[in-house]
């Protein structure tokens, strides 16, 4: 019970919740996806790639016309400054796509979700130093503490973790500018597959043409995985895009580590990938980071919940 000096409830956007929702689920995917990608690994990553663009530009099309809702892609691509913004994240995610799909394909399933983990620590900083997001003391910490995990998985493996600094720059870049350019979710996916759709079906055609094309000509499971590949293709990143719009960048991050916490568990118990006790202590920073973000963002939403709900 609260008394009569308390400071008053603080309503919680019902927006903000279906933004996390959405966010919450399309990372939900992303983690398992590589159970869905591992029976296409004997098919080249750029095929398996175009396959993706194809069929999730075919079902958002579809998804709009049902609705009526296909004036949104023309009125993106009308804008010059919109249809400018949307053909670059069209290139981040289909480059983001690629090294996925190769990664998963040639077993490095941990350096993939190792990729994921770094995302949110990009994601903050871009939010600081271009969207003019805040961090507060126990964020600031996190990001140092993840800051010092990937560091250190650098220096033992004697390289840069090619795969997932590629990964982050990726799709950190592809969040950015989701969030902020001026098209919903839906029509943005949309009109990011159409402006790659000549060049997937060039390519499949192609290989068609060369007769190694896999679609048509593989066993039925796996052009069923092909055809499906637009559905979780295009589900998680509706999710992604209409939940960035509606919380914050650093959120976002937090969140995003579902995706890789479960890419992880895969990989190790799955998937069997080496996992050293050296490679466990780089990870352990990160983890750490992760709580120590994850208490914050609880202690803030605590501090927000309206007193009837405490």
């Amino acid at each position: 019970m609260t008394g009569q000096n308390s400071a008053p409830a603080v309503p919680v956007s019902p927006r903000a919740g279906a933004g996390l929702a959405a966010a919450i689920g399309a990372f939900t995917i992303w983690g398992v996806l590589p159970l869905y990608m591992k029976p296409l690994q004997a098919l080249p990553a750029l095929e398996i790639m175009a396959h993706r663009i194809v069929w999730s530009c075919l079902l958002v099309f579809a998804w709009l016309l049902w609705r009526s809702e296909v004036g949104a892609v023309r009125t993106a691509l009308a804008n010059p400054g919109t249809r400018y913004r949307l053909m670059i994240t069209a290139v981040l995610i289909s480059i983001n796509w690629l090294l996925y799909v190769w990664s998963i394909a040639h077993g490095h399933v941990i350096d993939a979700s190792l990729g994921y983990f770094i995302n949110p620590l990009l994601n903050v900083v871009l939010g600081v130093l271009l969207l003019g997001e805040r961090l507060n003391t126990a964020q600031k910490f996190a990001v140092g503490l993840a800051a010092v995990g990937v560091l250190y998985l650098a220096v033992i493996a004697g390289r840069p973790p090619w795969i997932a600094l590629g990964l982050a720059a990726s799709f950190g870049g592809y969040g950015l500018i989701r969030k902020v350019v001026k098209v919903e979710a839906v029509p943005g996916l949309a009109t990011e597959t159409l402006l790659l759709l000549p060049f997937a079906c060039g390519f499949l055609v192609w290989l068609q043409l060369q007769g190694t094309g896999a679609f048509g000509h593989a066993a039925p499971h796996i052009n069923a995985l092909l055809l499906g590949s637009g559905l979780v293709t295009a589900l998680p990143l509706a999710l992604f895009a209409y939940g960035a719009r509606l919380i914050p960048l650093s959120t976002v991050g937090l969140v995003q580590y579902i995706g890789p916490t479960l890419q992880f568990l895969l990989g190790v118990w799955v998937f069997h990938e080496a996992f050293t006790l050296q490679r466990g202590i780089g990870f352990a920073f990160i983890w750490s980071a992760l709580a120590v973000y994850a208490s914050d963002g609880l202690w803030r939403s605590r501090k927000q919940m309206p007193y009837w709900g405490r």
